[in-house]
């Protein structure tokens, strides 16, 4: 099977936008250390949110420079069903790496609330004052963003002998 490259930023962002977690790497005391979390896309930003208190908003306060990973899809495929190492996750993954901010002026932190919920909810929210105090905001703006297409299928009709039938000594 193939990993191709996704160059296309449309088909990136629809990538992210089609999952529902991010998966959050930093680096604690030379420790990675990741965390599943609720997110969206402001622009060339990642928006996400957190707790003020505990070892997530530490670490990043000691080292905002983080990774950012989005998988979609999780179907096993295989190239021959008797090797086992031709067997490979079908998914398209998104990598987002850059160095975090703390938003703190009030009214941008709640209009990043509201664009966090609309990727998860077409309703419209109102958030008390102690919520929008009370939570952490955070904006990667992109630094670097790759994205790849795993397990796809080589170009060859599935009557045709896959290449490591023929390897291991089977005809054309």
């Amino acid at each position: 099977m193939r990993t191709l490259i996704i160059d296309s930023r449309p088909e990136m962002e629809a990538i992210i936008k089609a999952c529902r977690t991010c998966w959050l790497g930093v680096c604690d005391a030379g420790i990675p250390y990741v965390v599943p979390m609720n997110f969206a896309l402001d622009g060339d930003s990642v928006i996400l949110h957190s707790g003020k208190d505990g070892r997530l908003p530490e670490t990043l306060r000691r080292n905002p420079t983080v990774c950012i990973n989005w998988t979609l899809g999780d179907t096993v495929t295989w190239q021959d069903k008797l090797v086992g190492c031709s067997y490979r996750v079908q998914s398209k993954s998104v990598i987002v790496e850059g160095i975090l901010q703390e938003v703190t002026d009030f009214d941008e932190k709640e209009r990043l609330l509201h664009v966090i919920m609309a990727q998860y909810s077409p309703h419209s929210f109102t958030f008390a004052v102690p919520s929008v105090n009370n939570v952490a905001v955070y904006r990667v703006p992109i630094a670097t963003i790759s994205a790849r297409d795993f397990g796809v299928r080589p170009p060859y009709p599935a009557s045709a002998p896959s290449p490591l039938a023929i390897k291991k000594g089977g005809t054309l």
